[in-house]
């Protein structure tokens, strides 16, 4: 064999090896308290630039679906959660889900990214501060009114998947603790269902276009359901505390994404 093929070879066998050791850091992020997508996405972007942001967009998607799957299940089978607002919510995020990203195509997201950016670090902040905030799980709405608020909640947060999406899943669990009054354990588990029905919704369009690289995807799927596995658990036994530092990380790593969008790309 010549020595570049070998070479050329080698690369594309590290480029796996980094790619797959990625999904495996993202199931386990995204397990614990969603954002996984600020992980692979860009080493996607970084590590495939032949290929479309679509196709980036799709193929993270198919990977990151299952990952999000394995840890719902295994959420449901140690934590349970209220099915009621499960399939409320999930059924409002994957509604305005699909409506914003007819939006995103009138409305430039960079309008709204510095906006966020501040409202993401007063998040942030605030969390720090406050250190019992998703400790105790107290519901601060009882019957209906919890599906309302619970509802409104998936549905903005479907909206913004749509229509910007980084850190989606970690926007949810903040809403579910600071509005619904669910602890980080309960919010984490009832957000990764409601991004997998929403996700689920999206990838059957990536799939009807062909633009998920199954190549890469398989492979990532494999380590993310793995990562998933592990991070759930970890949540499980390590309890609030343990999430509410890697809701913290999660939150850096969103200010940094937007941050770069908003000021680095200037």
């Amino acid at each position: 064999m010549p020595e570049s093929l070998y070479f050329a070879g080698m690369t594309e066998t590290w480029i796996m090896i980094a790619v797959c050791a990625g999904a495996l850091f993202a199931g386990f992020i995204d397990a614990v308290v969603g954002g996984g997508g600020l992980v692979q996405v860009p080493l996607l972007l970084i590590l495939f630039p032949q290929y479309t942001h679509v196709q980036v967009i799709a193929t993270n998607r198919f990977a990151s679906l299952a990952g999000t799957s394995v840890a719902a299940f295994h959420y449901i089978r140690s934590v349970g959660v209220d099915a009621a607002v499960v399939v409320t919510a999930g059924l409002t995020s994957a509604l305005t889900a699909f409506g914003g990203t007819f939006v995103m195509k009138l409305i430039a997201p960079e309008v709204f990214k510095p906006i966020l950016l501040f409202v993401i670090i007063l998040l942030a902040v605030y969390t720090f501060i406050k250190k019992d905030f998703g400790i105790d799980h107290a519901p601060k709405y009882d019957g209906s009114k919890h599906l309302v608020a619970c509802g409104l909640i998936g549905a903005a947060l479907g909206f913004y998947n749509g229509f910007i999406g980084p850190g989606t899943g970690s926007l949810l669990v903040f809403s579910l603790v600071s509005i619904a009054g669910m602890s980080f354990l309960h919010a984490s588990s009832t957000a990764k269902i409601v991004n997998a029905i929403a996700d689920a919704a999206s990838l059957i369009g990536f799939l009807m276009s062909k633009a998920v690289v199954f190549k890469i995807a398989i492979p990532m799927m494999v380590c993310n359901m793995l990562g998933g596995y592990i991070g759930s658990k970890a949540a499980i036994l390590k309890g609030n505390t343990f999430i509410r530092y890697i809701f913290l990380l999660v939150m850096l790593l969103l200010i940094v994404r937007l941050g770069w969008d908003v000021l680095g790309k200037k």
